[in-house]
């Protein structure tokens, strides 16, 4: 857990905005996963490690993968806080944790890992170089990243092209985009009856304007599975997990 306010920990308050949520009033999950990047960006610029650093290196930093556990996932509440903190970094790679309250009442906790990456050659910046991020140091109640793999087969998938807005400002699609396509095969049913439990998240390709993207999906019970595939090269984009929880309330409507 996140217990001490330092250089390395910043905090921020996101207000639930009407087209951040859907129908039951649940965070929509791209919108958190923009409010993250976000405050990591706020974070990074808080100690010297943000654009203002990054551009003139010409370097980048690259999400690689998170691992989120909810205790109750944002639903019908106007204003979450987050709390993330840089956890330091280890040969090729920096970690980040973060926690989201509703005011004293705890959502969740999520851990993070990033690489920087040199935008010219796209080769990863080694850890050693950035003398700005202390060394990672192990917790005992830290989360743990599980091993997520391919399935062999899926149940349904969905076919979907790159679009201008989905490029973000390092020329490929912004990381909050894998994820609408990954959950867009799951039927209004279940999504309109469930929310989040659990999230594993792995990015392993990056894709850009005018390719498509596969979304295929596997479900088994509460439980759905999901990879994203370049169309043209097959190549595997980004892997998901997810454990959903059943919702014990009437559906709503605005």
């Amino acid at each position: 857990m996140i217990t001490k306010e330092n250089i390395y920990t910043y905090t921020n308050n996101y207000e639930m905005k009407w087209y951040e949520v859907d129908s039951q009033r649940i965070l929509k999950p791209a919108s958190l996963l923009n409010h993250l990047q976000d405050i990591a960006t706020k974070s990074a610029d808080n100690f010297g490690i943000g654009m203002d650093f990054l551009y003139p290196l010409n370097y980048a930093w690259y999400l690689i993968k998170y691992h989120m556990e909810f205790s109750d996932y944002p639903q019908d509440i106007k204003e979450i806080t987050i709390r993330t903190e840089s956890r330091g970094s280890s040969r090729l790679f920096a970690s980040r944790d973060f926690e989201i309250w509703d005011e004293d009442r705890f959502l969740g906790r999520i851990t993070s890992q990033w690489a920087m990456i040199n935008r010219e050659n796209k080769n990863f910046v080694k850890m050693s170089e950035i003398d700005r991020i202390p060394p990672y140091e192990k917790r005992e109640d830290d989360l743990n990243f599980p091993k997520i793999t391919p399935q062999e087969s899926y149940d349904i998938e969905k076919t979907f092209e790159i679009r201008y807005d989905d490029i973000d400002i390092n020329q490929h699609v912004n990381n909050s985009n894998y994820i609408i396509w990954a959950f867009e095969p799951l039927d209004m049913s279940f999504r309109k009856n469930h929310k989040l439990k659990t999230l594993d998240i792995i990015y392993k390709k990056e894709i850009t304007y005018g390719q498509e993207v596969v979304s295929m999906l596997k479900i088994d019970g509460a439980k759905t599975y999901h990879i994203l595939l370049n169309k043209d090269t097959q190549e595997q984009l980004c892997i998901i997990e997810a454990v959903w929880q059943k919702l014990n309330i009437c559906n709503k409507n605005f």
